[in-house]
């Protein structure tokens, strides 16, 4: 048996949270309510509500009820929540957390829900959830279910959505986890583009008892895949994909943002360094790429991606940030050039294929890399063995150097 977190905005949503709360008991599992509705009184009763949670973001809960601002409340109570909640868990009193929600309960909840763990049970019924949910997902695991209906009483809609995300939670506290295991951890970065060399990379490294998790290079992956390695947990960073940059310098639509590249280095966990796929800036369907860019070198990968080709000059700047992102490592890092593409379009023969983008690039990073910085160039394309064979040796070199001066 379980205890599950059930926290929404109880002064306008306490019968359907009470309703959620009644199906997450009968299915044997206990409940914790928590009420973070500021404005009214609570409908059900909760064992922690706003005035523990205003306290948890050191403001004086009167006060707050007094000015009856509703934004200030959503402002104080997604900064509160997220300690209450960090809290329980940690003190092992929740085992899940799931919510109800529109607008105001929806960043409340999931702001409450990104403080905690990685593989901790979370559901968020919200009637956000059909649009771009990233600044409620963040970095973390958040299950986001749209609601259909607003959140606005029991109707045979929200009736079926609500019994479904019980039975979510339920099924979330319940299921049984594979052991985890001990073996040191490697991120790597991966793009449709560069899937072949770190399949190629994974399976190599896997061999040598590392385990490896590869993220997707779409913005969120890259952010997360930082994340990880802020925790500490990381033994080796394999960033053969940084084409995120691309995306941040020329305003398409799979940026991580300005931090990029930067976990390793301040960290000083081991990395391999590659231009992966920063030929191409990612926008969605062919109409939806700005104006400005209509003269450009463009690549329908699918209906719904549409790759432009960087120039030159853009290969400059990508060149002067990633030296210095990689700069400021504080371990032991190598950058690895494929001579014959940086993607699988980018190769000899191929409609990306443009050398002099290709070689400023590659000329920018290496005269304004630290010297102490390898680079090593492979004559071969970023997807064949040769040089996928080349980041694993780099990556297993640098990060035995950096067991060798612990």
């Amino acid at each position: 048996m379980a205890t599950i977190a059930v926290l929404g905005t109880m002064d306008t949503k306490g019968e359907e949270h009470g309703f959620l709360a009644e199906l997450i008991r009968r299915r044997g599992h206990e409940t914790l309510i928590i009420n973070v509705g500021s404005l009214g009184e609570s409908s059900i009763t909760a064992a922690v509500g706003p005035k523990e949670i205003a306290l948890a973001a050191g403001v004086d809960f009167a006060l707050l009820q007094a000015k009856r601002d509703r934004g200030e409340s959503v402002a104080v109570m997604s900064q509160g929540a997220p300690v209450v909640v960090s809290r329980l868990q940690q003190e092992g009193k929740i085992q899940g957390i799931i919510s109800l929600g529109g607008g105001g309960g929806t960043a409340i909840s999931t702001a409450a829900m990104r403080a905690l763990p990685l593989g901790f049970p979370k559901v968020m019924v919200s009637t956000l959830a059909s649009g771009n949910t990233s600044q409620y997902v963040g970095v973390k695991d958040i299950v986001m279910m749209p609601s259909v209906v607003d959140v606005a009483g029991l109707n045979r809609i929200s009736r079926q959505i609500i019994s479904r995300a019980a039975g979510a939670i339920c099924g979330m506290v319940e299921a049984e986890l594979p052991a985890s295991t001990d073996k040191p951890v490697i991120v790597a970065s991966q793009f449709g583009n560069t899937t072949a060399c770190l399949d190629h990379c994974r399976k190599a490294l896997e061999k040598q008892g590392y385990e490896v998790m590869v993220f997707a290079a779409v913005g969120m992956g890259g952010r997360t895949m930082e994340s990880l390695v802020e925790s500490g947990m990381v033994s080796g960073v394999l960033d053969v994909t940084t084409t995120e940059w691309a995306d941040e310098l020329v305003g398409g639509v799979l940026t991580a943002g300005p931090n990029r590249l930067e976990a390793a280095a301040l960290a000083g966990t081991p990395a391999v360094v590659a231009p992966g796929c920063l030929d191409m800036v990612n926008f969605g369907p062919r109409e939806t790429v700005p104006a400005k860019f209509a003269n450009r070198l463009f690549y329908q990968h699918n209906p719904q991606v549409t790759l432009m080709r960087t120039t030159e000059k853009e290969c400059q700047e990508l060149g002067k940030i990633i030296a210095a992102k990689l700069n400021a490592s504080k371990g032991p890092v190598s950058f690895l050039i494929p001579l014959q593409g940086i993607s699988v379009i980018s190769a000899p023969g191929q409609v990306f294929h443009d050398p002099k983008a290709d070689e400023a690039l590659f000329r920018t990073i290496k005269s304004a890399l630290r010297k102490d910085i390898p680079v090593i160039e492979i004559d071969a394309n970023i997807n064949s063995p040769q040089f996928a064979d080349a980041c694993v040796s780099e990556l297993l070199r640098n990060m035995a150097k950096k067991r060798s001066k612990i």
